[in-house]
């Protein structure tokens, strides 16, 4: 049984707890949205589900009905432990305390194995927590996760459209995105200004580009182009390049940051690295 919107106002108010805007939390108070993002993310017996931000545990019941074995990562120390009492019958949740940027994922996921991230992230953690996830833990295969609207559009951007930016190309490097649907800010407690969407990220058997491209060469250029987005690249990319290079590269040096797809970042980035050996 899932939390409506009378369970999360009681679950607050018997222990004292009121939502913390420095850890961003919004509780979703909706049965029907959790359980249409379990849904979504397609989950069940032998799969293992991890959940940042699990707050007041309303995904987490819903995840659990799948069968699927859940571990619920909570940082609110407040909180935590009313989510213990709340999944406390559900032997395939596994509550953990502490922040999701901090710890250590091989206790959480082996190595070899794999997990799915179904959450509602915070707000103010969600773009560098699913970017750092990303770069660090591969044995997070898939992300099904709520964020602001314009946070998904973000991650799930192509070239050639407003929203596309770095973290766009980083997330195209690594993985595939697609969006899932909106959700309205009435689900929530409290109600935020903004609405929320349902995003799906897939990561590559490999990453997009092969082994002669470095991550970190890739991403450092991406960031210093879009660090000037409105500028032509040899321009904002004055300082490590040459006209000699964009023509190795095949890219326009009139093109602007966000009209390059990832492969293109890829041989602007082999060419840029390759004139410094």
């Amino acid at each position: 049984m899932t939390h409506s919107r009378a369970d999360i106002s009681r679950l607050l108010e018997e222990h004292g707890l009121s939502p913390r805007r420095a850890f961003g939390q919004n509780f979703v108070a909706d049965p029907n949205t959790v359980r249409r993002i379990a849904r979504l993310a397609d989950v069940g017996p032998g799969d293992h589900v991890i959940e940042i931000g699990a707050g007041l545990g309303s995904l987490t019941l819903a995840l659990a009905e799948t069968g699927a074995r859940v571990t619920a990562i909570e940082i609110d120390h407040g909180v935590a432990p009313v989510l213990r009492e709340v999944v406390r019958d559900h032997a395939n949740i596994d509550v953990v305390e502490g922040d999701a940027r901090l710890i250590d994922w091989n206790d959480i996921v082996a190595p070899d194995a794999r997990a799915v991230v179904v959450a509602n992230l915070p707000y103010n953690v969600a773009t560098p927590l699913v970017a750092d996830l990303l770069d660090d833990v591969p044995q997070l295969h898939r992300f099904v996760v709520m964020v602001q609207k314009e946070v998904a559009l973000r991650l799930a951007a192509r070239p050639g459209t407003p929203e596309y930016g770095a973290v766009s190309v980083k997330v195209a490097y690594w993985a595939t995105a697609r969006l899932l649907g909106d959700v309205p800010p009435t689900v929530f407690v409290p109600r935020p200004k903004v609405t929320s969407s349902i995003i799906e990220i897939t990561r590559r058997d490999a990453p997009a580009l092969g082994p002669d491209v470095e991550p970190r060469d890739l991403f450092d250029i991406v960031r210093t182009a879009f660090g000037q987005r409105r500028k032509m690249l040899r321009r904002s990319l004055s300082s490590i390049t040459t006209p000699e290079i964009f023509v190795a590269a095949d890219v326009a040096p009139e093109a602007r940051p966000e009209e390059l797809d990832v492969d293109q970042w890829g041989r602007l980035t082999r060419t840029i690295v390759g004139t410094r050996s």
